[in-house]
């Protein structure tokens, strides 16, 4: 599948947030609170990229950037020893590298006992994203530390013209970073990381609902379901969608504008299979049986 027909498809989804802990199956429903705020996950998400903080490669077009910052515990002060951050772009023509086993623009470093990180890199480019739409240039950026929730998110760039006409990057200000000359020939972008508390399935109940579903109209049609970073996620051609946890055996995946997020409900028959159904704000539902 193409790039624009997948991001057509599937679109953009986020990772959730809360100040709330686990939640568990109670045989009937998933029990727990959740208060969420999200920032975007972008659907080329690809795991166990290479532990390496120099991204540049022989003969590479584009500006040389590096990115760096600190991750910090929620008190927003100390800093966090050995969080995982990884970083993935597309390269100076607007594709990305979702299959070689070059992983091209895309590492994975550890932060030290400062909380800080770096990558060396090139800036990335707008792309036609289909539709009329042609997204600003951006990192995308995961960052995993025990304890917390893991913070998926997208960093945007000043004087970007597509940033005010994207409908994610433009309700995103505190993530629309400056770019900053260096006088070595680079340039420097800084974004430090607050970390949160997860609110999240727990391990032995998420495991429940991991699998293949088989539409329950169309025998060919074949959801994947499966566990990554104690969070539920589809599969898709480059890695998955993550779903965050809403309540009632509901989960979510959000996706802006308003109106288009897409959920999934499961119910668990007494004698029978679980099914999920999904559909966005405004579809029809598409209902799955999970097969043994």
């Amino acid at each position: 599948m193409k790039r624009r027909q997948f991001i057509s498809s599937a679109a953009l989804s986020v990772t959730a947030m809360s100040t709330f802990g686990f939640i568990s199956f109670d045989g009937k429903k998933y029990v727990g609170d959740c208060a969420t705020t999200s920032d975007i996950l972008g659907p080329f998400y690809r795991p166990e990229s290479p532990f390496r903080s120099s991204f540049h490669i022989a003969g590479e077009t584009g500006k040389k950037v590096e990115l760096s910052g600190k991750v910090l515990h929620q008190d927003c002060t100390t800093p966090y020893k050995n969080a995982k951050v990884e970083l993935w772009h597309c390269d100076a023509a607007g594709v990305y590298d979702n299959f070689t086993s070059d992983f091209r623009y895309r590492g994975t470093v550890m932060t030290d006992s400062d909380g800080s990180y770096s990558f060396q890199t090139i800036l990335p480019v707008p792309y036609d994203a289909g539709g009329g739409l042609i997204r600003p240039a951006h990192f995308h950026l995961m960052v995993t530390a025990e304890g917390y929730q893991s913070l998926v998110t997208q960093l945007y760039f000043q004087g970007d013209k597509n940033v005010a006409s994207d409908p994610w990057a433009s309700r995103s200000s505190n993530r629309v970073l400056e770019v900053r000359a260096l006088t070595n020939g680079t340039s420097q972008v800084i974004y430090n990381v607050g970390m949160a508390s997860k609110l999240a399935v727990e391990p032995a109940s998420l495991k429940k609902l991991v699998g293949l579903y088989q539409n329950e109209s169309k025998p060919e049609g074949i959801l994947a379901l499966f566990e990554y970073e104690n969070s539920l996620w589809m599969k898709n051609e480059a890695f998955g969608n993550q779903f965050s946890y809403l309540g009632n055996n509901v989960f979510e995946m959000p996706n802006h504008p308003e109106g288009t997020n897409v959920f999934m409900t499961f119910e668990f028959p007494a004698s029978g299979a679980i099914q999920v159904s999904i559909a966005s704000k405004d579809s029809t539902p598409n209902t799955f049986i999970k097969q043994s």
